[in-house]
Parts: C-alpha cells; sequence; structure tokens
C-alpha cells in the first residue's frame, strides 16, 4: 500500500487469527495455566487511501470483526472443582482509523510518514460477565498513530527492492478505567519486481515483522500481569498486479515471542487484500 503517485486506492482486507496456544514467557505453556481457551477472529477491513498530490494523502480504515471466544468461568479452580468452559459468539464494528500521509521527501516517493488517529468506534461492552476488554472488539480508547516507511532499488535495474515500515499506537483518551497497552509494529522486507506472465505482474515478498506492546492498566484490566509482550514473526507473501487490479496474500509465523503472564497466541496469521487503483 506504499504511495506511488496521486490518485487512490481502495480495497478489502481479511486478517484471521486462531489463538489456540498458552505461552508463557518464552515458550509453550500447559493450557490449564490460562483460564482462556481460545480466541478466534476474522478482521474484515474496508479501506481508502487517496494522494491528492505528488507530497500529501489520507488513508481511512473503517473495520469489522467476527469473534469467537471460549473461557472458563471457575479458572482458577480449586482442587475437585469442574471447568465451566463458556463459548460467545459477536460481530461488531472495530475502532476506525483516519491517517494522513506525507510522501514530500523526494520525487519518487519513497520515503513517507504517517500521522493520524484510532477512534473509540468499537463496542467494548459485549457480555462484561464474560468478556474482558483485553478481549473485546473496540479498546474504548482514542489513539495517536505514527509511523513512517522507506523503500528503495537493490538492484540498478529495480529487480530486487527492500522496505522498511514503522508504526505506533498510543492510547490517549480511555474510557471506564482501562487503558490499553502501548504498540510498536515494524516490518522489513524485500521483493522481486520483473516477474511477468503476459500482462501479469507477480511479486514475491519476504519480510520481518517485530511488534511490541506494552502492558494494559486501569481497574478494569483483565489481569495487567498477563498482557503486553514482545514478538518476532516471517512473513512470506505474494502480489498480483494486472492493469488496476491487484491481490496480496501472506501467511506470518511467530518465530521468537515473549508474552508477560499466560496469554493465547496462533500459530500463524493470514492476510488477503484486493485493491483497485484509480
Amino acid at each position: 500500500m506504499f504511495p506511488t503517485g496521486t490518485g487512490g486506492t481502495v480495497y478489502l482486507e481479511l486478517d484471521y487469527q486462531d489463538q489456540t496456544i498458552n505461552w508463557h514467557n518464552t515458550s509453550s505453556a500447559p493450557a490449564a495455566d490460562n483460564g482462556d481457551k481460545n480466541l478466534e477472529t476474522y478482521f474484515f477491513t474496508a479501506g481508502l487511501q487517496y494522494m491528492f498530490t505528488r507530497s500529501w494523502g489520507v488513508q481511512l480504515e473503517i473495520p469489522y470483526w467476527d469473534r469467537r471466544f471460549t473461557t472458563d468461568q471457575n479458572f482458577p479452580e480449586s482442587p475437585g472443582t469442574p471447568t465451566n468452559d463458556v463459548t460467545v459468539h459477536w460481530s461488531d464494528l472495530g475502532d476506525i482509523r483516519l491517517q494522513g500521509i506525507y510522501t514530500g521527501f523526494s520525487e519518487d516517493l519513497s520515503t513517507g510518514l504517517t500521522f493520524g488517529v484510532k477512534l473509540p468506534t468499537g463496542s467494548y461492552q459485549y457480555d462484561n460477565a464474560v468478556v474482558d476488554r483485553d478481549s473485546a472488539i473496540g479498546s474504548g480508547s482514542t489513539d495517536i498513530l505514527l509511523g513512517g516507511f522507506h523503500r528503495e532499488a537493490l538492484t540498478s535495474d529495480n529487480s530486487w527492492s527492500w522496505f522498511a515500515q514503522a508504526l505506533l499506537d498510543q492510547p490517549v483518551l480511555t474510557q471506564e478505567d482501562y487503558r490499553p497497552g502501548t504498540e510498536l509494529d515494524t516490518a522489513a522486507g524485500v521483493h522481486y519486481n520483473n516477474l511477468m506472465m503476459g500482462n501479469l505482474m507477480i511479486t514475491p515478498v519476504a519480510q520481518i515483522i517485530a511488534s511490541e506492546r506494552t502492558r494494559d492498566s486501569g481497574g478494569n484490566s483483565a489481569s495487567p500481569p498477563a498482557s503486553g509482550y514482545q514478538r518476532l514473526m516471517l512473513s512470506p507473501g505474494v502480489e498480483f498486479d494486472i492493469n488496476q487490479l491487484s491481490a496480496y496474500v501472506d501467511i506470518a509465523f511467530p518465530v521468537w515471542q515473549r508474552f508477560r503472564g499466560d496469554q493465547l497466541t496462533a500459530p500463524w496469521l493470514l492476510k488477503a487484500i484486493v485493491a483497485y487503483h484509480f
């Protein structure tokens, strides 16, 4: 989604993760150590990116989540007490993101900054007896978003290119005594640009993704000692471009992660995007 000139892009994105593995510190841990058993989510996002000039643009993302959550309401049980696993399923609007884009550092738009806000449009009050604030679709917070990116050719014929990007998500206004952790996501990768099949361009991509999130805080936090993480993932992908249409898919695999307390993690994460450029 790096800008390449004036004009716009509309896109639909699907992200999927199924968090089934209990993780503690840097390794998996027994499922019995965590009252939460499964957190499966489909993330649907409708987006618009438009560059008014070669220097200035805007990006709007409207998410919709479908989530299934299973937790043991008797956790932690006393000896002899049976478990009481409860599963809830709900779908709702997520937190809308609106960002500005500045790419005026060079003629080729290779370096840019992003800045904006995440709005508290997602619900955080679904079945509060079962769903903790950190498992809700909305965070209830208004966040400042600050990011940047750079891309550059690796070879003189532009067959190979590299890129790097980062995004900081800092909550500033919160509701009902819950503050989600600050999150920093970074990525760097390479892609090959000269693979053609007729009018179809195929672009293989390999990237490494690093994330850090600080622990939650506030009286309505599910468990501040069991929140926050660092994670490193490898993510192979491929993009297809023909005329004004693009499609992209990747799968990310964690290769190292450190979670505070006991938290659920997914063995892999899927991303797929279809886009139209105008």
